[in-house]
């Protein structure tokens, strides 16, 4: 009995050894090193500042189509929505009237020069008797008076006669520009009266095409006074090019000139108008769509650009990031951000070049941690010297830090 106690303590015992040894060589084992974390080396790179401002487009040419005559419509000439030339036929008028009008004015012509070879006739004759006294002075001067007048009297009706042409020539009204026609406000038998309030229709002329946008006095104030502080160089205002993008988010495939910027500030909206002028040989702009320019404003030689992933804010909602110092070890430092450049910050201060600052990996990490930083390829959404063994980096992507990208708005 006694032996077969002794025996069932060496037995624990050795358990209890075998356990001891094989705990001291998991401990022995388990990984010691610091935790893996993400991070881009910032780099200084040349970047072009946009301004992304709401507009709308106008037609290059507009023209209401209004009688000139009054009458009573007979014809439309023309398709709805069709393109039309310039001095093509859109409606025909009644025109009976208007010839009439014509034939009056040229009879009263006839008349009035047959009046007038009277009237030269005599004061020829009398001017040759008033030279051998056969004539008193004051006959002659009344012949002379009466071809004169009779010659006015010509002159009247030769006017008469061509502004009943002219209203003839009216009563078929003409398109004043090429361009796409609209709708028309009246059908034939309708009454038209001359220069009347509503148009018969209206041309619009697409390609090209205005683009009319606004910008802040307030933005405008403080471009001005980064570009007289060296932040930004400043972009030729002749030769802006402006990019559209259309109202459902997708960029429009022609860039526009800006053509014409407003030098008066709207008092009751506080903006400024300004004007590009965009080729639309699709017509895929029409009158009145509202779309955004986005206007190149300045440029950053020496831009610093991080991603939006790398930035924390703290309760007081000011921005921080973390970077990894020249021992590996987490900094929380602030940094001051000038604009959201599409999926990237603008800094304005904070931060230098050749810093690398953390973009994944956070939830291991607080400052002051030593750390393994791993270059993170932002376009591939992995380190580029990802250990055996290290957890997955975020499958958030996103563009190339260095890669230039037009920016957005303030």
């Amino acid at each position: 009995m006694a032996t077969g106690l002794a025996g069932l303590a060496l037995t624990l015992v050795l358990a209890l050894a075998l356990a001891a040894c094989g705990d001291k060589q998991a401990q022995t084992a388990a990984p010691q090193g610091a935790a893996a974390v993400g991070v881009i080396t910032l780099q200084g790179q040349p970047q072009q500042l946009d301004a992304t401002l709401p507009g709308r487009t106008r037609a290059y040419l507009s023209a209401e189509v209004r009688p000139q005559v009054s009458g009573i419509l007979q014809q439309r000439l023309f398709t709805e929505g069709a393109l039309v030339r310039q001095g093509q036929a859109l409606y025909q008028l009644d025109d009976r009237t208007l010839r009439a009008a014509v034939d009056s004015a040229a009879a009263v012509l006839t008349k009035a020069e047959a009046s007038a070879r009277t009237q030269e006739a005599t004061a020829r004759r009398n001017a040759e008797l008033v030279k051998i006294d056969a004539i008193s002075r004051q006959a002659f001067d009344e012949s002379q008076a009466a071809a004169a007048q009779s010659r006015a009297d010509v002159g009247v009706a030769r006017a008469n006669l061509e502004t009943a042409r002219i209203n003839l020539r009216y009563s078929r009204i003409e398109a004043p520009i090429a361009g796409r026609s609209t709708l028309s406000s009246v059908t034939p038998g309708a009454l038209v009266t001359a220069n009347q309030v509503n148009a018969l229709t209206t041309i619009v002329q697409m390609d090209p095409m205005y683009v009319d946008f606004t910008q802040s006095s307030t933005d405008l104030v403080q471009l001005k006074r980064d570009w007289e502080a060296g932040r930004y160089q400043r972009v030729d205002g002749n030769q802006a090019r402006v990019r559209i993008r259309l109202d459902d988010g997708s960029d429009y495939p022609h860039e526009g000139r800006l053509q014409f910027a407003g030098m008066i500030v709207n008092d009751t909206t506080g903006t400024v108008t300004l004007r590009a002028v965009v080729p639309n040989p699709d017509g895929l702009l029409m009158p009145g769509m509202y779309v955004q320019a986005l206007l190149p404003t300045g440029l950053a030689s020496d831009a610093l650009l991080i991603p939006q992933q790398a930035v924390l804010r703290d309760l007081t909602g000011r921005a921080n990031v973390l970077v990894v110092n020249a021992e590996d070890r987490i900094e929380k430092r602030p940094v001051e951000l000038a604009r959201a450049l599409g999926n990237r910050w603008l800094l304005d201060s904070g931060l230098t070049a050749g810093e690398r600052v953390v973009v994944d990996g956070f939830q291991r990490i607080k400052p002051g941690d030593k750390v393994s930083p791993q270059t993170v390829d932002l376009r591939a959404g992995k380190s580029a010297a990802q250990p055996p063994g290290a957890p997955a980096q975020s499958d958030a992507k996103t563009v190339d830090i260095n890669a230039p990208q037009a920016g957005a708005s303030r």
